[in-house]
Formats: structure tokens, sequence, C-alpha cells
């Protein structure tokens, strides 16, 4: 059975997409089975792997009209499938809202194919409704970037608050597989002040690895490529080739190759 992990924070810029394409990569890399669902409007996850020739996408996986076999997409790294997205998922919210179970469309769906994969996971729209609500409603845990800048914390209490309402009532097994400290510059004092608060409001929730800001890690998306097949030598590279060890020893699984 995958673990399912939502990447999710509804501030935008905070490094979101740019998490969920190189920690995949990096996890199948190392690899595990991987899947990753992008479930945003914008595709970016989708465009960020460079898939772009596909007929059907998690909207048509979300209505109802195919299975969600047939919208998954090979992609040029073995061991990583995605479930690519499509400017049409800006309507589904109002299509989804007349939906009986619509909380549950992506947790049904997702049931056929859980067991083909090590790890599933979700890129969320910079957003709390109905489509990230399909994301927590099925996932095993919630995986928050936060940026090193001024106002990090802005909005995480709605976030953490939308967690706690989901657990409650739609899924109480959702946890929070941990908060990710993005865009670190070693230059400035305020990043090291906002790490410093982080941590001490998630304490051991917040991940060892921080992810700094690096040019390579910024331009890898305009070659789409994750930036591990970009520059595997560069600081972000490595800090995602970090963040993925980490992610797996959490998680108590044997890492099948080293990807250091």
């Amino acid at each position: 059975m995958a673990k399912k992990i939502v990447i999710a924070n509804q501030k935008g810029g905070v490094g979101k997409t740019t998490t969920a394409i190189n920690l995949s990569a990096s996890i199948a890399a190392a690899e595990f089975r991987t899947l990753l669902i992008d479930i945003d409007p914008q595709a970016n996850s989708t465009s960020g792997l460079g898939v772009e020739d596909y007929q059907f996408s998690v909207y048509q996986t979300l209505i109802g009209i195919e299975n969600v076999s047939d919208c998954i997409v090979n992609t040029y790294m073995p061991f990583l499938d995605i479930l690519p997205s499509t400017i049409d998922l800006v309507g589904a919210e109002v299509e989804l809202v007349s939906m009986d179970n619509r909380e549950f469309l992506l947790k049904n769906a997702l049931k056929e194919i859980e067991d083909r994969y090590d790890f599933i996971f979700i890129d969320c729209p910079p957003s709390l409704g109905l489509l990230t609500l399909n994301a927590l409603t099925c996932a095993d845990s919630v995986l928050i970037p936060v940026q090193c800048e001024y106002f990090a914390l802005e909005g995480l209490g709605q976030l953490l608050n939308t967690i706690n309402i989901v657990k409650k009532k739609l899924n109480e097994e959702l946890a929070i597989e941990g908060v990710l400290l993005t865009m670190y510059d070693t230059r400035l004092r305020l990043s090291n002040q906002v790490v410093e608060e982080v941590k001490k409001y998630f304490g051991n929730k917040v991940f060892q690895t921080i992810v700094h800001r690096n040019v390579r890690l910024s331009e890898a998306p305009s070659h789409s490529k994750p930036v591990i097949l970009y520059d595997a030598s560069s600081v972000g590279a490595q800090n995602y080739i970090s963040l993925a060890s980490e992610l797996i020893q959490r998680n108590n699984l044997e890492q099948k190759k080293n990807i250091n």
C-alpha cells in the first residue's frame, strides 16, 4: 500500500510545486515506485516533468469519465509516473459541488492503483478549496513547505485548522508528515530568524533538511526536468536528495538504492 503524502500550503510561492517535482524524482531515483498527482490547474508539476502528450488527466479521473489507470502517464524516469493536470481543472471545483461524496472522489479513484506504488505525492493548488480537500481526504499525511521569508507563518493557522477539520470529519488518520523550510538564503539574518521561529512552533515536525535558494533549482523547470537530472551536483539537487533520504528514514523504509 502506497504512502500518500499531500504537499500543501494555500500561500503561493513557497516552493510547493518545486518540492513535489524534486522530492518525487529523488524518491524515484532511490528505486521506490512513485506516483506524482498534479491536482493544481496551473499544471506546473506536469510541465516540470516534461509531460506534454497525454489524452486524459486528473480531471477525467475526478469526474468519473475515465479510470485512473488510463490517465496515468509514464515519465522518462523508470520509477516515476504522473497523473497529469490540465487547465480544465479550473472549472472542476464548480462541477464537484453537485456530486455525491464530493470530498471522496480522489480517494475512491485511487483505490485501484495504490498497491502499485510505494509513494504517492499530491501537488495541490494554492487554495483550500474542493481540490485540496479531496487530496487531504485521501492522504496519510501532509508535507508543508514554508519559505524562509518575512510572512512565513502567515496563513499557516488556516491550513492547520483545515487539516484538523478534515481529521475530525473526513479522514481521522491524517497526520502532519513534516514542515520543510525552503528558499533559505545564508546571507540573510531573516532566514535564520524564520528557521528558529518555525522550529519553535512545530518542534520535531520540522525536517532537518533545509532547501536553499539555488539558481539551478530555479532553472530546471524551464528545461522540463527535475534538478537531479538537470544538475545533480547542484545545492538544490543535494537538498532534495537529502530530503528524500530523511523521508525514507522517517517512514522506516529500507533505502533500495544509494541516491547520494
